[in-house]
């Protein structure tokens, strides 16, 4: 019998994939895979513990290299692992972000996007099969019919995100005399925990080749295991149930008391009801939302309506010191809800406008670089909407004075992982929403860092419904936005379209290869602001590129970056910033090379060893 291999990813519980008597069927993957792959995706609230996750993909590379490979699924190459087979080929295991999303509007369930660009010679089949595994649902251009050659067209992947998986959920493509007893081994899983995430699978002594099914990874272990984590659960469960009661009880307390005309009202007023926006309008107005007693707020994908005294008593009556930011449509602060970290925005009941845009697309939008709304509250002439708590703070305070404000500075590879998560929660709003969305405020200050640093799009109070066609733009009855953000037609004619958004991650770009502010006083006239924008292009006006780049590149990455990769991005960022929106790229153009940028860096930080400075911002999550 061949040697067993095993590989563990880190970050998650020890996972070792066993590969004892059936690594021969490895070997001929593309003849393995039959041509029509028959799936049922996995839907989202099905077994998901929240509306994204980070799962994988079983990879074949079909000829290509590591960094191709990992752009061409638009994966994670922090968390890739090989897999050797006989013939002395590999195949990978892929960690890829999963999301809830609507496909064509009909079919909402988990998937991993990434845009393929069409060769000639391509066929559906093929594209599915030969360049994606056999892990691609459907194959078509955006009007359903032929590919054609240059057209850049959505992959959509399925994934998974199930709570019953310890290691995450893999989606495999069955191959030739596989068997669920082979594929559980293979994945360190059980036929009866495949089966239970696949429902499509009625008859488990039979799987087709060329069948997507989802393998709840490192459920396997010992019977003790088991029942200790079966009484943990049960615990758990009831310990949440009473939880529930409890608030139950306490809300209906106090609706009761509020009710009584005789009864005094509390020193701290948060249970008065708001003058002019009340919980049943936002209710009626918007969606039928869950009140907070129907579900654990952090295990719904619909946002929750909090009482006021939930959200008063998490921020310790919005104390100043729980204060982390403020801005023109609010104050932020931290909170508590059990075990839970949330940010409470507060804003006056004045600010309806921002407060309505942003819950109708948060409520919309699950994407894992955006940041996720739990829920919402209204009273006391004040809006409140609640997010998940993202740890690290803005791009702003890491790249602008970072010492002072407690953060180490961004290595390159750190800056080229945000720029791409950035790109991607951004690219999501535009091109993967039922409706397109311009966010219009696109700032290193709305883009949050978690303690990963992988970035989240924040901030969607002046976010603004387009329609798609090919004029895809609006007329604002105002300057919105943020100056050294704002391109020429928004200042000039108050067009915004999603190359306004393009037009500031262009700047987000710049501000990651200077470290410099995107307005900054001029040093020859101090009366006078000098843009970011207007250094970037008179660096471009150099004859010698790279050595007019060195003079402005961030003096906090100390010489450790790959100068070659800084140019492409500064290009990247360059031809965002053109003046006419026509000349513009959309957000899926850039993804590819920004991508390909940051995989790049990655090896170049790989050959440089650990000990260097470079490696400041990487380790230790950073």
């Amino acid at each position: 019998m061949p040697d067993c291999h095993a590989i563990h990813i880190p970050g998650s519980p020890s996972l070792f994939l066993q590969h004892p008597h059936n690594i021969a069927s490895l070997i001929n993957w593309r003849r393995s895979i039959a041509s029509t792959a028959i799936w049922e995706p996995m839907h989202c609230n099905a077994v998901s513990i929240s509306p994204s996750c980070n799962s994988f993909l079983y990879v074949t590379p079909e000829g290509r290299n590591l960094s191709e490979t990992v752009s061409v699924f638009n994966g994670n190459a922090s968390i890739i692992k090989p897999i050797k087979r006989l013939s002395g080929s590999e195949d990978l295991l892929m960690g890829v972000p999963c999301m809830c999303e609507a496909i064509n509007n009909t079919l909402t369930a988990f998937f991993h996007d990434t845009q393929y660009k069409v060769e000639q010679d391509d066929t559906p089949d093929t594209v599915r099969i030969n360049k994606f595994s056999g892990l691609a649902m459907s194959v078509s251009d955006r009007n359903g019919t032929v590919l054609f050659a240059n057209d850049t067209i959505t992959i959509h992947l399925p994934c998974g995100c199930s709570s019953t998986a310890p290691d995450g959920v893999l989606s495999y493509a069955v191959q030739e005399e596989d068997t669920l007893s082979t594929i559980a081994s293979l994945f360190r899983s059980s036929s009866q925990d495949i089966l239970n995430l696949n429902p499509s699978v009625t008859n488990p002594d039979f799987i087709k080749p060329g069948w997507i099914l989802f393998v709840p990874m490192g459920v396997a272990g010992s019977s003790k295991k088991k029942i200790g984590s079966l009484s943990i659960i049960i615990a758990a469960s009831i310990s949440a149930a009473i939880l529930l009661l409890c608030v139950f009880t306490v809300i209906v307390r106090l609706k009761r008391r509020s009710s009584q005309h005789n009864v005094e009202a509390p020193e701290i007023k948060m249970e008065r009801a708001p003058s002019n926006t009340s919980i049943a309008a936002l209710e009626s107005r918007f969606f039928p939302s869950m009140k907070i007693t129907d579900m654990d707020p952090f295990q719904t994908e619909r946002p929750v309506i909090f009482s006021l005294k939930v959200v008063g008593d998490a921020t310790a009556n919005f104390d100043e010191k729980r204060k982390i930011g403020e801005g023109g449509y609010g104050s932020v602060y931290l909170g508590f809800i059990g075990a839970h970290e949330i940010a409470i925005k507060k804003m006056k009941a004045s600010k309806s406008k921002e407060f309505f845009a942003e819950l109708k697309v948060l409520c919309k939008v699950h994407h894992i670089n955006v940041v996720e709304l739990i829920g919402y509250a209204a009273g006391d002439d004040h809006l409140y909407l609640v997010y998940e708590y993202v740890q690290n703070g803005s791009l702003n305070d890491h790249l602008h004075d970072p010492l002072l404000k407690g953060h180490q500075p961004l290595s390159w590879t750190a800056r080229t992982q945000i720029a791409l998560d950035s790109a991607r929660g951004i690219e999501y709003i535009h091109d993967h929403t039922k409706a397109c969305y311009v966010h219009r405020d696109i700032k290193t200050s709305n883009i949050l860092l978690d303690n990963g640093l992988r970035a989240k799009v924040a901030d969607f109070g002046l976010v603004k419904l387009v329609q798609r066609s090919d004029e895809e733009e609006c007329v604002a009855t105002r300057l919105v936005g943020t100056p050294g953000y704002l391109p020429p037609e928004s200042v000039l004619e108050l067009h915004m379209t999603t190359k306004s958004d393009v037009y500031a991650f262009g700047v987000v770009l710049a501000e990651l290869i200077t470290g410099l502010r995107a307005l900054m006083r001029d040093n020859k006239e101090v009366n006078k602001m000098k843009s970011l924008i207007s250094i970037m292009r008179k660096a471009f006006k150099s004859e010698d590129l790279e050595s007019s780049l060195e003079t402005i590149i961030d003096p906090n990455l100390k010489d450790n970056y790959p100068i070659e990769e800084v140019c492409k991005m500064a290009n990247i960022s360059m031809w965002c910033l053109s003046e006419d929106p026509m000349n513009r790229p959309e957000m899926r153009d850039i993804m590819p090379t920004l991508s390909q940028i940051h995989l790049t860096s990655i090896e170049w930080e790989t050959s440089l060893g650990g000990d260097g400075e470079v490696f400041i911002g990487v380790s230790n999550g950073r």
